[in-house]
């Protein structure tokens, strides 16, 4: 019998399952589709400490940041400590910039009009200055949970990493009330401890144990241009809008411009999102106004191809903050889900604290912001608290 099952191989269930093994228990992997089949596909893999207010979310993300520079010494996928450039479109933007980064308290350097060149060349003129962040950072997301997984096994002292795909989670089995073990469509796996990493459709999971997380998916597309036969966008650059955006709770559409390059030549260009459900019909007056967003931002685009789009869906919770740890409804139970568009960001400290909630070791981080239970009305009295911070 397994110490854990997790549920999802997207990379915060792979970051879940790596650290669990390191810490020495026996894991199993559980998706009904392949390993990153989900959001962690359909991703840019932003790893950032710029878009995040002080609070909780900016303590996980800074630890996060720095566990991913020691992943990379695994190998195994692309990773680019690149950094990343927010820029104002005028004075008022850019003292609100400058006032954020402040009082996140992390490293930062205020770059004015006349400097923004020496970090972009091909940036548009007329900028009133920006703010860069030397530890946001890149990654291949699809490689690097693949990677996690792999790697997470032979730290175990396996030659392959215990994983079942195609396998769909249907119940849980239970011993009163707590949560014992897992049911599937290919029979019942008895464990210590479950872990729900499934995303989008972890409140769906959630729900299998009579539990309540207000998980909804907010869809995002992403723009790939040919590739370029030079680097054109050197770091990752977005406008103040795409800030206000993370923090927004409407379902409406919201665009902001985040461009990036791709050690393989093509530019990345986001973001966009929108409660729409799970409907994946491809908008194309979203694409255009995130191409257009983009040009502003560097108008040489204006001549590359775009050759492909595609579309995810990000897994939101009204506060913007993950659920992390055990769920006290339902002991045995633990959450790793509910991370919007930060989850490959924040995936390898979320799974370090699971891994360190699952053995009894005292918490890197406070998770009582991260509580699973968080939303319920009888404790907080709205049944959607505020975001901290």
């Amino acid at each position: 019998m397994p110490d854990v099952v997790v549920i999802g191989a997207g990379v915060v269930g792979a970051a879940c399952a790596h650290y669990a093994a390191r810490a020495g228990l026996d894991v199993v992997v559980l998706d009904r589709g392949p390993v990153a089949g989900g959001t962690t596909g359909a991703g840019e893999g932003n790893v950032l400490v710029s878009d995040k207010e002080p609070g909780p979310e900016l303590d996980l993300a800074v630890l996060s940041a720095g566990l991913w520079r020691e992943l990379a010494g695994l190998g195994g996928f692309e990773y680019e400590p690149k950094g990343g450039l927010v820029v104002a479109e005028d004075d008022e933007v850019l003292a609100a910039l400058t006032a954020l980064a402040a009082g996140q308290g992390v490293e930062h350097t205020v770059v004015g009009a006349g400097r923004l060149t020496d970090y972009e060349p091909h940036l548009a003129p007329g900028f009133a200055g920006g703010v860069f962040y030397p530890q946001d950072a890149q990654v291949q997301p699809m490689l690097a949970a693949a990677t996690l997984l792999r790697e997470g096994a032979r730290a175990a002292g396996r030659g392959t990493p215990i994983l079942r795909t195609g396998v769909t989670v249907t119940g849980f089995l239970r011993d009163g009330e707590r949560v014992t073990g897992v049911r599937t469509d290919r029979g019942d796996i008895p464990a210590g401890a479950v872990v729900n990493a499934a995303g989008t459709w972890g409140g769906e999971v959630a729900a299998l144990a009579g539990v309540h997380l207000p998980i909804l998916p907010r869809r995002g597309f992403i723009l790939v241009t040919e590739p370029l036969d030079e680097p054109l966008v050197l770091h990752k650059v977005y406008t103040a809008a795409y800030v206000t955006n993370v923090a927004s709770d409407s379902a409406g559409l919201e665009t902001s411009a985040v461009v990036e390059g791709t050690p393989s030549g093509p530019v990345l260009i986001g973001a966009s999102r929108e409660r729409v459900g799970f409907d994946r019909t491809v908008s194309i007056p979203v694409l255009e106004r995130l191409a257009r967003q983009a040009v502003e931002l560097f108008p040489a685009l204006a001549a590359r191809r775009v050759i492909r789009a595609y579309c995810g869906f990000r897994p939101y919770c009204p506060d913007h903050l993950p659920v992390i740890g055990e769920d006290p409804r339902a002991p045995g139970l633990y959450h790793a889900c509910g991370h919007e568009g930060a989850g490959i960001g924040l995936a390898p400290a979320t799974g370090h604290l699971i891994a360190q909630a699952l053995t009894g070791a005292r918490p890197g981080l406070d998770l009582d912001p991260f509580r699973p239970d968080r939303f319920d009305p009888d404790r907080s009295g709205t049944g959607t608290p505020a975001k901290e911070g």
